[in-house]
């Protein structure tokens, strides 16, 4: 796709993602904010590859783009990590953090991030990355929390022994501590996030709605 736009100066975003700025970086910089201004650990990761194709195509005559979105992007129909926790905790009657719960994820209402994907097809300037991110993290433990409330049912904390048999493959995502930056994005394009927080999202949103599925079967 980016080899048929050369020389045209057409816009090309291409969306990728904040978690992987964190893979590889845990231990070497625990508690850094990533900003636009990073680049995946290694060229390994998942979508590495797509945001290196972007930034090469912006030297041949291609407005391409990278939209990083926050790994949940919540908001009605959200299908993604909020959803499989909220589902974890009903199937377990339990909602669960691992260790102290102090691991960010940063959120974006769906709206809000739709608004930045027009704003970089529009105004983005070759080879830009942008942070689809209206707060920088926010703690594990609070999400769980939100939730336990929510479902009534008890927050609890997990060693990582625990997570793995809790959550099964999701607890790499669950452990992952993701704090990002948008201030470069936002003084670039002149995008403000304007749609409720996540916190807010899940209790008002409709994430619940099917709360009686708590209920014992039979």
């Amino acid at each position: 796709m980016a080899g048929a736009l050369e020389g045209s100066g057409k816009p090309f975003v291409v969306t990728s993602g904040t978690a992987l700025l964190a893979i590889g970086r845990d231990r070497e910089s625990p508690g850094r904010i990533a900003t636009e201004e990073d680049a995946p650990a290694s060229a390994s990761i998942p979508r590495a590859a797509s945001e290196a194709t972007v930034l090469a195509a912006s030297g041949r005559g291609v407005r391409g783009s990278i939209v990083r979105l926050a790994p949940t992007v919540h908001g009605t129909g959200d299908h993604g990590f909020v959803p499989m926790l909220i589902d974890i905790a009903r199937r377990t009657r339990i909602s669960a953090f691992i260790g102290d719960g102090a691991n960010r994820w940063p959120a974006v209402h769906r709206l809000d991030a739709a608004r930045l994907f027009r704003l970089a097809l529009e105004k983005a300037s070759p080879g830009a990355r942008l942070h689809g991110v209206a707060e920088e993290g926010v703690p594990l433990r609070t999400i769980a929390q939100t939730i336990g409330t929510a479902l009534g049912v008890p927050v609890r904390s997990l060693t990582e022994d625990e997570a793995h048999a809790h959550f099964d493959w999701f607890a790499r995502f669950v452990a992952i501590d993701n704090p990002t930056s948008s201030d470069r994005t936002r003084s670039a394009l002149g995008w403000r996030p304007q749609e409720p927080m996540l916190l807010t999202d899940m209790r008002d949103g409709g994430y619940f709605s099917d709360v009686n599925s708590l209920a014992a079967p039979g």
